[in-house]
């Protein structure tokens, strides 16, 4: 991980919507407008919950926020249900695009599976190609507003279905028209890896770098088949490695400080310390974490997820939303819940920017220019 290079800084007194910001995990189905949706449901005849934009959002965020995975992956029925043809994957791309750049977003990595917007007979091709207009849109949007962003696809297959190969072979297909990597995602308990690892072999044969949901709804098997039959360069949520973690705490011992707090001892497993020693980045999203019972084994609260042990034992921590949408959060969002929970200031943000550009898909040479980038506005806050 590169060392943060800006000064110091004692405390946050600024927006920090205004710091450059690096999304590596932010899927398109989960981050669209509430208003939006209403329109293209009128279009195609799709009944939504309410046609109102603020209740609308409103029910996203409640019935995300059930500690179910499962009933957290329902609320795409609609969103996906208007994201059928080419003009509403268009749309929802264009408008995706513009959101995130209106958050301080510099770099984003876009997610989506295109064997679920088939419906109205569009081919997968023909999907991809109508998502990569409507980022290309979105980005020159930006860029007439005197902002700059770059965005990169990743094919996303599911992983309860058996396209993987085909999926695979879409994504490098479209290697150098939009697409930087391939994922997958969908219900994670009981569909490993493993069962894509003719296509993961495919991807390996064609140097197509590839990131794996894994460590979310389910634990270290999961994260080991991402790792061994997925040969992925990044962990989509990767939370759920701190249970290869021990700490024990002396309560006889404390630290040379105020004295209050013992003394842990903690003991990386071989999964973690491959995974720590590495550098393998964890695609850690704070909110929908706690949404999804992700973290139920460590804790109630958000003061309970492990993302801050992880950072503070030098696992390549990065920050995302997951879905914006669903979760109702932006990156800005995320990181005031840092800083709120556990006193994160710009040094610790900075760092975890740079993982998230270090781990991203771009070219050395454009990875470089972002990370230049990012270090210099740093450096100019004060």
């Amino acid at each position: 991980m590169t060392e943060p290079i800006a000064d110091p800084a004692p405390a946050i007194e600024f927006d920090l919507k205004t710091l450059p910001k690096v999304s590596l995990h932010d899927h398109l189905d989960g981050g669209l407008r509430p208003a939006t949706i209403i329109e293209l449901a009128a279009a195609v005849g799709h009944t939504l919950p309410s046609t109102d934009p603020v209740a609308l959002g409103e029910w996203f965020r409640e019935s995300a926020d059930s500690g179910s995975l499962v009933r957290y992956l329902e609320t795409f029925d609609h969103t996906i249900a208007v994201m059928q043809t080419h003009e509403g994957l268009y749309r929802v791309a264009k408008e995706f695009v513009e959101d995130l750049a209106d958050d301080g977003v510099v770099y984003g990595e876009v997610r989506w599976a295109p064997e679920q917007h088939l419906q109205k007979g569009l081919t997968l091709d023909e999907a991809v190609e109508a998502v990569q207009e409507g980022l290309e849109a979105g980005v020159e949007a930006v860029s007439d507003s005197g902002r700059e962003i770059q965005v990169g696809q990743l094919i996303t297959a599911m992983r309860h279905a058996d396209r993987g190969q085909e999926i695979a072979e879409l994504a490098v297909r479209h290697r150098n028209r939009g697409a930087v990597g391939f994922d997958i995602a969908g219900a994670e308990d009981g569909f490993l890896p493993a069962r894509f690892r003719d296509a993961f072999t495919y991807l390996a044969q064609h140097n197509f770098p590839a990131t794996v949901h894994a460590g979310e709804a389910a634990g270290l098997e999961s994260i080991q088949s991402a790792l061994v039959d997925g040969r992925a360069l990044r962990l989509g949520h990767g939370v759920r490695i701190a249970e290869d973690i021990m700490v024990e705490f002396d309560d006889d011992a404390t630290d040379e400080g105020d004295g209050e707090d013992s003394i842990g001892l903690v003991t990386l497993g071989d999964l973690s310390s491959w995974v720590r020693d590495r550098g393998i980045a964890l695609e850690i999203c704070p909110s929908s974490n706690l949404q999804t019972g992700a973290i139920a084994g460590f804790g109630e609260g958000i003061e309970s997820h492990p993302l801050d042990m992880l950072y503070q034992l030098g696992f390549n921590v990065t920050i995302n939303t997951d879905n914006r949408l669903m979760s109702g959060v932006t990156l800005t969002d995320e990181f005031d819940l840092l800083v709120e929970t556990f006193d994160y200031d710009l040094d610790d943000l900075l760092e975890l920017t740079l993982n998230a550009a270090e781990a991203s898909f771009l070219p050395l040479e454009e990875k470089e220019a972002l990370v230049e980038y990012i270090n210099d506005a740093y450096a100019n806050l004060g």
